[in-house]
């Protein structure tokens, strides 16, 4: 027999303890905004309720991971959920996870003039070796002191709030049809769940870090509204610590090599600017590249012709062995330094990058990646990058060419860069992240029988790639703009596949193809 009330139902007091660890993340975020108010003086009420709006993103992974006890305590199907010593159980620790969570946010509303950002994990490494941390912490405490009573008044709240949530039951007496919903429910909750923690349920979606607040901001600093510190702190725990070394002077790294150069004439020219970064292709793929390989033409035969026109060099190397180590390397000259930048504390700080300088020479700046928007962090970093617009699967809006994993496939979303590139105002950067040359290894329906392949799965892709970047040129060659125009070619990261012996060398393990191209003729030759 079933007898729903749902007011009293313990599903819908699950909801209500949802709604109030969420209010009380976005109650906190009016709080900080409140008390740094000096620090955002350009917020407009519109772009305001854009950071809020991100925020609830973070806000809702913070919560399911601070409340996961009383999420699974609620979920498990069991009739002794309906006890009232358990029901207190359950209230009272809701109460202090959720205090701890309020108590990080309110620190942040006096800590964050001194840092500039959200507090991360490294605060721990700051204070690790103080002696007098007692001492320091009481007089935090006596100076602000008005901090304390905020938190005391929204444990308050809490308390308060948490006696209105009750529920009654079982509703569902039938001792079979009990367990059997419960059991149907908690895999849906826990996928759910999940989801939330990680900030998406698609396959190319990471599970979200502190960068990602950077799609939502005009100025490095809005992120930490965005954010929330129970994340901040979350998301940086266990992350490798950066210390400071210095093995030279200044004078004596300038007397070794000096990198600054002043020339007279900088010989600037506003050419356009396209910066093609392909996923995981090894120079190990390229005929031009392996010349001295004995009948071998490899995989790439129009990015070989094309080479025979471009500048590129005897060594290029890759910077780390994922995707979000190439991307800020490429565009901004970031090295991953052991760890990816994305997921450091200082991938909200504000940086130069081919976006960003070249847009204070007047370039029209843009970034395709035809994987789902925000996939691997790329759209919030390339915002705080300088990027003016950003273009992903949203933006081609037809998934009827989406490969159902990773994003749109090479050649249409070649062809779509090549419109769009058309429509811009000149002088224009603009760069491009292929996405198709990436495991499973598949290839569209029309071109599974067009590509020989190799003994590594990843050939034919790799194929149908280049194939693609020909249809690319093949378009774009006909446009007004494409003689003014300056192509670099490279690689995020090599290939896990190897097909030679030095691959699995320190040197093989980072070789990745650099190269440009000057339709012109201008750029042409191998340099050591």
């Amino acid at each position: 027999m079933i007898q729903y009330n749902y007011n009293q139902n313990i599903y819908t007091a699950l909801v209500k303890y949802w709604l109030l660890a969420m209010a009380s993340m976005t109650v906190c975020r009016v709080l900080f905004l409140t008390f740094n108010y000096q620090t955002f003086p350009d917020l407009d009420f519109g772009h305001t309720l854009r950071l809020f709006a991100g925020g609830l993103r973070f806000d809702l992974s913070a919560v399911l991971y601070l409340n996961s006890l009383v999420i699974l305590l609620l979920l498990i199907p069991f009739r002794f959920r309906f006890l009232t010593g358990y029901q207190s159980l359950v209230r009272w620790i809701f109460i202090v996870v959720n205090a701890i969570g309020l108590a990080l946010n309110v620190i942040d509303l006096f800590y964050f003039r001194f840092t500039d950002r959200r507090t991360t994990f490294d605060v721990v490494n700051q204070f690790e070796n103080e002696q007098n941390i007692s001492e320091l912490l009481l007089s935090f405490a006596t100076d602000y002191w008005y901090g304390i009573l905020i938190w005391t008044i929204l444990v308050g709240c809490l308390v308060y709030l948490t006696k209105k949530i009750r529920y009654s039951g079982p509703q569902v007496q039938h001792h079979v049809a009990f367990y059997l919903s419960g059991i149907v429910i908690l895999p849906v909750a826990i996928y759910l769940i999940i989801g939330g923690m990680r900030g998406g349920f698609a396959h190319s979606t990471r599970p979200i870090t502190i960068s990602n607040a950077g799609e939502y901001v005009k100025n490095p600093k809005e992120v930490a509204i965005v954010l929330n510190t129970p994340f901040a702190l979350m998301r940086t725990y266990g992350k490798a610590k950066f210390k400071k070394v210095e093995y030279f002077s200044e004078q004596e790294l300038a007397s070794i090599y000096n990198p600054e150069k002043f020339p007279t004439d900088s010989g600037f020219q506003k050419k356009n600017v396209v910066v093609i970064i392909l996923e995981s292709f090894s120079r190990e793929f390229f005929g031009f590249y392996n010349q001295d390989k004995e009948n071998y033409k490899g995989y790439t035969p129009f990015l070989d012709s094309l080479l025979q026109h471009s500048l590129t060099f005897e060594y290029t190397f890759a910077n780390g062995r994922k995707s979000i180590d190439g991307l800020p390397s490429s565009v901004a000259s970031i090295p991953s330094l052991g760890m990816p930048y994305f997921l450091t504390p200082y991938s909200n700080n504000r940086i130069n990058s081919l976006g960003s300088v070249l847009r204070k020479e007047g370039y029209h700046t843009s970034f395709f990646h035809g994987a789902p928007n925000g996939s691997m962090g790329f759209q919030a970093f390339m915002n705080l990058a300088g990027f003016e617009y950003y273009y992903g699967k949203t933006e081609y809006n037809n998934d009827a060419d989406y490969d159902g994993i990773w994003g749109i496939w090479d050649d249409k979303f070649f062809n779509f860069y090549a419109d769009k590139l058309n429509e811009f105002p000149k002088p224009f950067m603009s760069s491009i992240f292929s996405v198709s040359s990436h495991h499973p290894f598949e290839l569209p329906d029309r071109y599974k029988d067009n590509f020989k392949g190799g003994k590594e799965p990843i050939l034919k892709c790799i194929e149908y790639t280049d194939y693609s970047l020909r249809l690319f040129f093949e378009k774009v060659k006909k446009t007004d703009w494409y003689d003014n125009t300056l192509f670099v070619i490279t690689a995020d990261h090599i290939s896990s596949n190897v097909l030679f012996d030095e691959t699995y060398t320190a040197w093989g393990s980072y070789a990745v193809p650099l190269f440009f191209f000057s339709p012109d003729n201008s750029l042409k030759g191998i340099k050591e």
